[in-house]
């Protein structure tokens, strides 16, 4: 859930009396009572409040914003109850609620964890690895990836490195380790589920992709970027809702800083 537009509010109330009872209202009581005046309880807990909001705010709209993990579909990256932190000037600075560019910077890489506003729901905040940039030719099939021909190497880990996971509890024989964009990170692989894809209810397959019961094939229009989660058979992602408009992106995902069920989850987002 995005909470910029609430934040915003509360700043801006607690700013308008900040300047008020600076410039109004405190000279006001110090005039009538010769100095000795102090400043009402409710100014001092919500005008008071203001230069600590505004840093806040400023702070989370254009450098760092943090992010719950909600859902497994990241695993073993990320494990539902870790708490990420977001670059959000890695891909550009963009204004607050508008969402408007102001400075570019660096585009997505195949291999970032990006946050992202929803397509299908803006109001909703996801996060998936990119698969494949504007212009690559994605070819999910039979659980194999390969993008513009070459297919993305997958080794297996091992078994004690599995075990000594972070927080990832699940069977090791269903863990790859994927090689995309010159980046390492683990998947999930489940032999015991389809690889058939179907658009998400009330959505029309794109003109872009081919669906079949094999996967998916897909063509990546400019502007837009192809998604994945690393749990791939307990993902709903790119495969099912379509690609991530470039003006949807928040930022990239690079540190777990917590996990209040499990304390040893902490550190760098590969």
């Amino acid at each position: 859930m995005d909470y910029t537009l609430p934040i915003a509010l509360i700043t801006a109330v607690s700013g308008i009396l900040w300047v008020l009872d600076r410039w109004v209202w405190a000279p006001a009581r110090h005039l009538s009572s010769g100095g000795t005046a102090r400043q009402p309880k409710w100014l001092e807990y919500s005008a008071g409040l203001f230069p600590i909001l505004f840093v806040i705010f400023i702070f989370r709209s254009f450098v760092v914003e943090p992010f719950r993990i909600p859902s497994g579909s990241m695993e073993p990256t990320l494990i539902p109850g870790d708490f990420v932190l977001v670059n959000k000037f890695s891909y550009g600075i963009r204004l607050p609620l508008s969402h408007l560019k102001v400075i570019d910077a660096s585009s997505p890489e195949r291999g970032d964890v990006i946050v992202f506003r929803y397509p299908p729901n803006p109001k909703l905040d996801y996060i998936k690895r990119v698969v494949g940039l504007p212009g690559d030719e994605v070819v999910y099939l039979d659980k194999k990836l390969v993008v513009n021909g070459e297919p993305a190497p997958l080794t297996r880990p091992p078994r004690k490195a599995v075990e000594a996971a972070k927080g990832y509890k699940h069977n090791w024989q269903i863990l790859r380790i994927e090689k995309l964009g010159g980046k390492k990170h683990a998947i999930v692989l489940n032999p015991n589920i389809s690889s058939e894809v179907q658009p998400v209810a009330g959505m029309s397959p794109t003109d872009s992709c081919r669906y079949s019961r094999r996967g998916v094939v897909c063509r990546i229009p400019e502007g837009q970027y192809f998604v994945m989660g690393d749990n791939r058979d307990n993902s709903e992602d790119s495969r099912y809702w379509g690609f991530v408009p470039e003006k949807n992106i928040i930022g990239r995902a690079f540190f777990i800083w917590a996990n209040f069920h499990n304390m040893r989850r902490f550190g760098r987002i590969h």
